[in-house]
């Protein structure tokens, strides 16, 4: 399992509607808007880093509005 952080740039005035398109995607478990650099926040996962790639550049990136993605993916640190 990869989870991930995916920090979204959006166009002005489509961020609520990117919103619900974002938690319509198949792993999406949190999606919000928020304040400061970026405009929205989602937590996402994937079987693999194949799959999590394809979410990224086929689903999130065609949604109307999304300009640009920054993603962290989680790293598991020892003793987790």
């Amino acid at each position: 399992m990869v989870r991930a952080y995916v920090l979204l740039t959006v166009e002005i005035g489509k961020v609520e509607k990117v919103i619900e398109e974002l938690k319509k995607i198949p792993g999406v478990t949190k999606a919000d808007a928020v304040t400061g650099p970026y405009d929205a926040i989602i937590h996402i996962e994937a079987t693999d880093l194949g799959e999590l790639t394809r979410k990224i550049l086929h689903d999130i990136h065609n949604i109307d509005g999304v300009i640009d993605t920054t993603t962290a993916i989680v790293v598991e640190l020892e003793g987790e």
